[in-house]
C-alpha cells in the first residue's frame, strides 16, 4: 500500500504542474485581458499601456508563468487584480460550501444507489426496471432545471427549504442542513441513478457466481451471502463509479451553485474567468486538480482494501 501510494504521488506532481501550465497558457491566449477589465470601456490608450505594464501583461507567458509559478510553490497563489483579495483566502473562504455540496451529495448518491442497487439485484423483476426508470430520468433530468422545480415546489410554495443562499456549520448546523437540502437533491438524483445501475449490475454478476452456490449450498444465510461476501466482491466497480460522481461534481456545481445563489467555487471560477482574473483562475484550476488526485488516490486505497491483489502491483 505504501509503494501504491508513493507511485500516486510521484504521477500527481507532474499532473498539477501541467495542469497549471495549460490553464496559464490557455487563459492568457483567450480574448481580452485584465487591464480592460478594471478600466472598463472608458479609458485612455496612455492609461491603458500605463496599467498594462504594471500588471506585468507585457512580459512573454513564460516569463508570466515562471513568476506565478515561483510564488505559488512557497504557498502564495498571489492576488486577485480585480477585487485586490488574496487568491488562497478567497479559495479558502468559499472551499467549505463546495465541499459540503460535493460531500453531501457523494454521500446521499452512494448510500441511496446502493440500497437500491442491492434490492433491485437481490429481488429483481419490476423493482429492476424501476431502477432502469430511475436512472434515465436521473440522466436526462438537467440540474438547473431540476433545482428550479424544487425551488417553485419546496421553497416558494410550500416553504420547506430556503430558496437560495447559504449557512455556514459554524453559525447554525440545522440551518446549514436546511441550506444544503435543495442543492443535495438536484445533484443527487443524477448520481444515485449512476451508482445504483452499477450496483445492480455487478450485484447480478456476484450473485451469479460460483462460491455463492457453494456457500448458499453450506447454509449460508442470505443476508451473509448478500452483505458481507457478494457485495464486497461487487463493489470495486461501484467505487469507480463514486469517485467518478465525486469528481464530475466539480463540474455540476458551478451550475447548481448559480441557481442556489451559493458562494462556492464554481461561481468564482465562472467570475473570475469571464473577468480575465488569471491568478483567480490559476488557484481554483489549481485547487480543483489536487482534489482530483486525493479522491484518485482515496479510490486506489479502497481497491486496495477490498481487492487485496491490488496492493502488491
Amino acid at each position: 500500500m505504501t509503494r501504491l501510494v508513493l507511485r500516486r504521488l510521484t504521477i500527481a506532481v507532474p499532473l498539477v504542474f501541467i495542469v497549471s501550465v495549460l490553464t496559464f497558457v490557455l487563459e492568457s491566449l483567450a480574448p481580452g485581458d485584465t487591464a480592460r477589465t478594471i478600466l472598463g470601456t472608458n479609458y485612455t490608450p496612455e492609461g491603458y499601456a500605463q496599467l498594462h505594464e504594471k500588471l506585468g501583461l507585457g512580459d512573454p507567458v513564460l516569463v508570466q508563468y515562471w513568476h506565478w509559478l515561483t510564488d505559488a510553490v512557497r504557498g502564495d497563489l498571489g492576488v486577485s487584480p480585480i477585487s485586490g483579495l488574496s487568491v488562497g483566502s478567497e479559495i479558502v473562504n468559499r472551499m467549505g460550501v463546495t465541499l459540503s455540496l460535493i460531500v453531501g451529495t457523494t454521500l446521499v448518491s452512494a448510500l441511496l444507489g446502493v440500497a437500491l442497487g442491492v434490492l433491485s439485484a437481490v429481488r429483481g423483476g419490476r423493482l429492476g426496471k424501476a431502477i432502469d426508470v430511475f436512472s434515465l430520468l436521473g440522466f436526462a433530468l438537467p440540474n438547473f432545471w431540476l433545482g428550479l422545480v424544487l425551488i417553485t415546489g419546496l421553497a416558494v410554495t410550500v416553504r420547506l427549504f430556503p430558496a437560495t443562499g447559504y449557512v455556514p456549520l459554524t453559525a447554525s448546523p440545522s440551518e446549514w442542513v436546511a441550506s444544503l437540502v435543495l442543492p443535495i437533491i438536484t445533484l443527487a438524483l443524477g448520481g444515485a441513478a449512476a451508482v445504483a445501475k452499477q450496483t445492480r449490475d455487478s450485484m447480478s454478476d456476484a450473485l451469479d457466481a460460483e462460491y455463492v452456490y457453494v456457500l448458499r449450498a453450506n447454509g449460508a444465510s442470505e443476508r451473509s451471502l448478500v452483505l458481507r461476501h457478494a457485495l464486497r466482491n461487487a463493489a470495486i466497480p461501484v467505487v469507480t463509479v463514486v469517485g467518478l460522481l465525486f469528481v464530475g461534481l466539480l463540474n455540476s456545481t458551478v451550475l447548481v451553485e448559480g441557481v442556489f445563489a451559493m458562494p462556492g467555487l464554481g461561481g468564482l471560477a465562472v467570475q473570475a474567468t469571464t473577468q480575465h482574473d488569471l491568478p483567480m483562475i490559476q488557484g481554483v484550476a489549481v485547487t480543483f486538480t489536487i482534489v482530483v488526485v486525493i479522491v484518485n488516490l482515496l479510490v486506489d486505497l479502497l481497491y486496495g482494501w477490498l481487492n487485496p491483489k491490488v496492493r502488491v502491483r
